[in-house]
């Protein structure tokens, strides 16, 4: 099973995001989701599939971090 986590697109270049994972910079295809820099999104395979708010993405990041508790 693969699940998508929140990052932050930091840029883009053509429909190349650079999302930032807490500092590991990964690289996501923005072909099919309209983002911009500052955007959260949810990056599934190598390709943003959903952009969603600072809210969902901080409650998300939240429960990611308790899942590394157990």
């Amino acid at each position: 099973m693969c699940i998508a986590a929140p990052g932050k697109v930091i840029k883009i270049e053509d429909n190349i995001a650079h999302v930032d994972y807490n500092g590991n910079i990964i690289t996501a295809n923005a072909g099919i989701v309209p983002v911009s820099a500052g955007d959260h999104v949810l990056v599934h395979a190598g390709l943003i599939i959903q952009r969603i708010n600072k809210t969902e993405a901080e409650e998300m990041a939240e429960l990611f971090s308790q899942l590394e508790e157990i």
